[in-house]
């Protein structure tokens, strides 16, 4: 068994000393005389000299603003802090600025989807479609400021609009054709949009989604729509849908060339919103999170050169639907001019090595997915090192949910044992990461390498202070470019505040539990609001599933912890067993010992209930947050959305569970999170 902690990797002296941040560092020296001996020193001048920080990236990715800014930083505070105020700049003119230096045919996209084969996109055509849909986006009407929404498969034409609508100033969200019509309309009547981009379906393990249906009652919920933009994709033939103001994207798309050095960018300020992502919608009304075109641009060009060490040779790989952030990153590879693959289907049709053969048949050089991904291969026995040739993999990056040291293990005993296996953990709020990876730093079996540049972290105790080695509460003491410049329709910023500067004034507060170690590495335990904490005793959920699923006879588990009137708790552990195994007694003191042995005596469950399925969202999350909730007496409504859930009958369990258990206290239901 790997420990956690244990020597995994260690970079080659040629790797590491001609990755991206080395020859940052390198710059530095020249151009502003300042040396930094290791990675550590870089990262702590980024947080104490934030001004100067980000101001060097500004210069050393020569940022391209129509009018100069004031200054880096108006004030140190959060929220409120302003960036680069006085600037004007365009978000997707930096995203396709690779277009004029890219040799002619050079590849910006490989996609495939179930329903189509693999293709290539070149970096000019991609610049050629964006140009044309822009301009037609503006013959319609569409100006800076106004909404522009998506309800696509991922697929090439929906990177095309997103590049469209930033390039004119107009405002993108998107949500995966998978959501069902609740969800959807949840998010886009917050907004008030006035273009739909909506494809006719799309094909997932084999099995045909038709969404004629779902876009005509998602058109018609939003009165603000004055045109949808029909893709057909599932049927290639499909005629436009009976619906009022709906056109094809081939019409659309049928104008005239519009040339590079004619095309106008809209130059746009600091606060002016590029894109609104939603929470994930398991609780309340989704939040409407705003980021701004110089925050992002500024984080994400940072992230994808220094933390994922990608560049004009490059290839990045990771499977997201178009409903999750993880699309945003995917599309930000292009700021380093890397290729990208789109992927839209069933991870593990038609077999569970499908995306390794996808990998190699596109020279991927940074492969991405979830634990959950990882944890299927390993029950699947698979090898792709074996299979495939993955002689162009450099990296992995492993995002989503907490990685484990075996997640680790299983990429340099199953795929390669030159590889940069990294864990990176941010979230929808910042559309990007707080801790990750540094090529430059050894790996160590389940822990993230490091905090990232110009993101001031730190393990907080509940009474404010710093601990190391100890877990306790992510903060980010020091404001970044990409914290969200408002929640849509926040009157006064009330919710804004109340999600990340209520527990700690004028300090971020993530929501997530992290074990910061004296070298500098991470480890996250999970939500801070579903970690399980008794008597005083706290330990992440991913350390429980850690030792539960060791147990041979368990599938898969889902742990939370309730408080209880008295100052009690009830903690139960919810199992799926595998084929053939039923609960027992034998089997529940087989577990307990597990917990007891490799958590705490004092993580031992109340009771272990056998269910028939843990309940995950769509991005591949348990569902503890909202489990926890029906158990402290939330309806359903407000505690989960179903149409957020993979399978969402896998909720019913725990409704019924809620009302009809006899095996806890009742507890006063909490006011919902709005």
């Amino acid at each position: 068994m790997i420990a956690e902690g244990e020597l995994l990797w260690a970079p080659r002296k040629e790797f590491a000393q001609g990755s991206n941040v080395s020859v940052y560092m390198k710059w530095l020296r020249e151009h502003r005389a300042l040396n930094f001996a290791s990675y550590q020193e870089l990262w702590r001048w980024s947080v104490t000299d934030i001004e100067a920080f980000w101001g060097s990236i500004w210069d050393y990715f020569k940022l391209h603003s129509k009018t100069p800014y004031r200054q880096v930083l108006d004030r140190r505070v959060m929220p409120g802090a302003k960036w680069f105020d006085g600037a004007t700049l365009n978000f997707a003119e930096h995203m396709l600025r690779y277009e004029a230096e890219a040799a002619p045919g050079k590849i910006v996209f490989h996609h495939l989807t179930e329903v189509r084969p693999l293709s290539t996109m070149s970096w000019q055509e991609l610049g050629r479609q964006v140009r044309i849909l822009a301009t037609q986006l503006r013959a319609i009407g569409v100006v800076p400021g106004d909404r522009v929404v998506s309800y696509m498969p991922n697929v090439p034409e929906t990177a095309i609009a997103f590049l469209a609508t930033a390039s004119i100033g107009a405002v993108w969200s998107s949500a995966a054709p998978e959501f069902g019509i609740k969800t959807v309309v949840e998010r886009f009547s917050q907004i008030q949009p006035k273009i739909l981009f909506a494809g006719d379906g799309y094909r997932f393990g084999g099995k045909d989604f038709d969404r004629e249906a779902e876009v005509r009652s998602i058109a018609q919920a939003l009165p603000s729509l004055e045109r949808v933009i029909w893709l057909p994709h599932l049927h290639s033939e499909n005629p436009l849908p009976k619906l009022d103001r709906a056109v094809l994207w081939s019409e659309v798309m049928s104008h005239a060339d519009v040339p590079r050095e004619e095309f106008r960018y809209e130059y746009v300020e600091q606060d002016h919103p590029l894109w609104v992502l939603f929470s994930s919608g398991t609780t309340g009304l989704p939040k409407a999170i705003v980021h701004g075109h110089t925050g992002a641009l500024l984080e994400q060009i940072k992230l994808m050169n220094f933390h994922i060490n990608l560049g004009p040779d490059s290839v990045m790989f990771f499977y997201s639907t178009t409903g999750w952030m993880m699309w945003n990153i995917l599309l930000a590879a292009l700021l380093t001019g890397s290729g990208v693959v789109l992927y839209d289907g069933s991870p593990v049709h038609p077999g569970m090595d499908f995306l390794w053969k996808l990998a190699a048949d596109t020279k991927t050089t940074s492969f991405g997915a979830s634990p959950t991904f990882v944890q299927m291969m390993e029950k699947a026995n698979l090898k792709p090192g074996e299979q495939f040739d993955l002689s162009h993999l450099e990296s992995v990056v492993v995002a989503g949910a907490p990685s484990t040291p075996e997640t680790f293990e299983w990429f340099y005993r199953c795929v390669k044992q030159d590889l940069w296996v990294t864990s990176q953990s941010g979230g929808t709020e910042v559309c990007s990461g707080l801790v990750g990876a540094v090529p430059t730093q050894p790996v160590y079996a389940g822990e993230i390498q490091c905090r990232m540049l110009g993101m001031d972290v730190h393990s907080w105790s509940d009474d404010g202070k710093e601990v190391i080695d100890e877990v306790g509460e992510l903060v980010v003491t020091q404001p970044f470019p990409s914290m969200p410049i408002f929640f849509w329709n926040d009157t006064h910023g009330k919710r804004y505040h109340d999600s990340y500067f209520d527990t700690f004034p004028g300090v971020w507060r993530h929501g997530d539990f992290i074990k910061i170690n004296r070298r500098g590495g991470a480890y996250i335990y999970g939500r801070s609001d579903s970690t399980l904490n008794r008597h005083g005793v706290r330990i992440g959920t991913a350390e429980i599933y850690r030792a539960v699923e060791q147990v041979a006879e368990v599938a898969d588990s889902l742990i939370v912890c309730c408080e209880t009137p008295g100052g009690g708790f009830f903690m139960p552990l919810f199992v799926r067993l595998k084929p053939g195994f039923k609960l027992d007694d034998s089997l529940t003191r087989k577990i307990a010992q597990k917990l007891r042995e490799d958590c705490s005596p004092r993580h031992v469950p109340d009771r272990v209930y056998e269910i028939a399925e843990v309940p995950y969202t769509l991005t591949g999350k348990k569902m503890e947050v909202p489990v926890r909730k029906l158990l402290m007496g939330w309806d359903l409504a407000k505690a989960a959305s179903r149409d957020a859930m993979t399978n969402p009958q896998a909720i019913d369990y725990f409704v019924k569970f809620a009302a009809e258990s006899a095996d806890y206290p009742r507890v006063a239901p909490k006011t919902a999170d709005v």
